[in-house]
């Protein structure tokens, strides 16, 4: 099984650990664009700080984020799933996971990410600031500018297993699965249910959405479940006590959509 989350805004510092080693990071087939992103947001960032903080769209109270990309080559590193933090990784929890969770989680989990297109949770990187959203003058918009490597690199790494797609849309547009892959992805939608006089009425979550699949995966880790097809994830699921729906594709070439029913939001 392939998991692939989108990474964090916000980020844990570098630490003090050995500076990047491109040629270490796992997809290495993907080597030749992450060198592209990083020497040009290293290079906008040195040279005009202005208009790195336009081109990144951060906030004045966020301009010192822009320092985290000068120091991208010389700065510590740590394993990014300790370098992403946030509602998800919070519910996910990979601290607190057992050792046999935790290998699973580095076999299966996938984070996408503007500047490194996908990393693994072991792979070790530096903090940084650069969304999939962002246009570098050079690249143009991120999410495009990932299309072509990812076409070619993702396919081999999902396998023949399933594809467990947890992505925010803008993480999403870097890589669709096609084709016999996509028949065997699944997508996940978080739905809130309550019951108003009498009627149940349902809306789609956005903040604790992030934490529902957070918890989805932590949940899989832990029991060790390896669902083969979208249906065996369902099954899955509903066994470790989750409410869930499934949309089965209508045609070939596309993902299956399973809708997540929780009835209290934390």
């Amino acid at each position: 099984m392939l998991v692939l989350l989108p990474p964090s805004e916000g980020k844990a510092d570098s630490g003090r650990g050995t500076p990047l080693k491109p040629e270490s990071l796992s997809l290495p087939g993907l080597a030749e664009a992450r060198a592209g992103v990083l020497d040009e947001l290293v290079e906008l960032c040195v040279a005009d700080e202005a208009k790195a903080q336009e081109v990144l769209g951060l906030s004045e109270g966020l301009r010192g984020e822009i320092a985290k990309n000068v120091e991208l080559r010389t700065a510590g590193t740590r394993p990014a799933g300790e370098i992403y933090t946030g509602v998800l990784y919070d519910a996910l929890g990979l601290a607190t996971l057992d050792a046999a969770a935790r290998r699973r989680a580095r076999q299966s989990l996938l984070v996408f990410s503007g500047l490194w297109g996908a990393v693994r949770i072991g792979d070790r990187i530096p903090s940084y600031r650069c969304s999939m959203g962002v246009k570098l003058p050079g690249l143009g918009a991120l999410g495009a500018y990932w299309r072509g490597p990812m076409e070619s690199v993702l396919p081999e790494a999902a396998g023949n297993g399933l594809v467990l797609d947890l992505r925010s849309s803008a993480y999403a547009a870097a890589w669709k699965p096609k084709g016999e892959v996509a028949g065997r992805t699944a997508t996940v939608r978080v739905l809130h249910s309550q019951i108003v006089d009498g009627v149940e009425k349902r809306s789609v979550v956005s903040h604790f959405n992030k934490a529902t699949k957070g918890r989805i995966v932590r949940s899989l880790l832990e029991a060790g479940a390896a669902p083969k097809t979208p249906e065996a994830l369902v099954e899955a699921l509903r066994d470790l006590g989750h409410v869930v729906e499934a949309q089965a594709p209508v045609k070939g070439g596309k993902a299956w959509g399973l809708d997540v029913v929780v009835s209290e939001i934390h």
